[in-house]
């Protein structure tokens, strides 16, 4: 019984801080302390300069070699494609509307990492977990953009304002791409910063995972629950249920234990990342929908995440 209250004690701790922000974001939205510009300027600033600055004092301090797993990326590479795939053809099957389709296939594959991901590893694993999670995240981000765009123009068969082309040069522009870049160099070598740079590149990356977590409350909306529709209830349920598990299932038997299995078991059972929406409405797809997905998976990894992290734990993986 101990075990299981330790283990209990160790998810609360984890999880808890993480979502008690983001419903903090929500109750400040609520009662007009913090509104739609302060929500779009701070996502602004930890897009740009802020979580880049965390990624880039998260990977320079840390030995490129003991982060680094090469079987890991493959997995991810490999586990996400066959999931893309299975997910379009058993959504085709029922989803007409190609506006519908595309929206719901990025839904259900498309998770949060650089936010909640990056959080969830930084409490579980501390700074070696963080490392790990940013190098993740070096394949996670330009693998999401590109299937994302694949799905919601292929099903309209149209081009709806987003290329692949256009996604590419995104995506080598993305400044959390250049963090990791610059970044390497000194996890190789062995650089240091200067101590005034190293300074300040900490107070710019404590800034990032509060203010992150509060925009990301601030731009949930509760009303949007009552509009919710069998699709993001399906959608929900790939994304937090259906899919984490057999995904890491599939990376247990594949060999994958400790650190590696939880790092794998956070990145495929985030929530839908709020991008979605973006690219959703700019491609003339069902932004309603993705709104709906996006709230539903994030109001719902608290418990997902929770249960999975405590497992993990009583089984002695963490």
């Amino acid at each position: 019984m101990n075990l299981y209250l330790q283990s209990l004690a160790f998810t609360a701790n984890t999880v808890a801080p993480i979502f008690f922000i983001v419903f903090l974001g929500i109750l400040l939205k609520r009662i007009r302390l913090i509104d739609e510009a302060f929500v779009a300027t701070s996502s602004k600033l930890v897009f740009t300069l802020t979580l880049p600055a965390l990624v880039f004092m998260a990977i320079s301090s840390t030995d490129f070699q003991s982060v680094f797993n090469p079987q890991q990326l493959i997995y991810f590479v490999g586990a996400t494609l066959t999931t893309f795939t299975l997910l379009w053809w058993l959504a085709a099957r029922w989803i007409k509307d190609g506006r519908d389709l595309g929206v719901f296939i990025q839904g259900a594959f498309r998770g949060n990492y650089g936010i909640i991901g990056l959080a969830v590893s930084y409490n579980l694993f501390a700074d070696a977990g963080l490392a790990q999670a940013s190098i993740l995240l070096a394949m996670v981000i330009p693998l999401y953009n590109v299937l994302s765009i694949i799905a919601l123009t292929l099903p309209m068969q149209k081009d709806g304002g987003l290329s692949l082309g256009g996604a590419l040069l995104e995506i080598v522009k993305n400044p959390l791409i250049l963090a990791v870049l610059l970044a390497l160099p000194f996890s190789f070598l062995g650089w240091q910063l200067p101590e005034v740079a190293e300074k300040t590149g900490r107070y710019f990356a404590n800034l990032t995972l509060p203010l992150a977590l509060l925009a990301i409350g601030g731009s949930l909306s509760l009303k949007s629950l009552r509009d919710t529709s069998a699709m993001a209830f399906w959608a929900t349920a790939a994304k937090l249920v259906i899919i984490p598990v057999l995904l890491t299932l599939g990376a247990w038997i594949y060999g994958f234990d400790g650190q590696d299995l939880a790092m794998l078991f956070i990145l495929f059972g985030c929530p839908t990342a709020a991008a979605s929406f973006v690219m959703a409405k700019a491609t003339g797809g069902n932004a309603q929908l993705a709104a709906n997905i996006i709230l539903t998976t994030t109001l719902g990894s608290v418990l997902s995440l929770s249960a999975g992290i405590y497992l993990l734990r009583v089984w002695g993986v963490i």
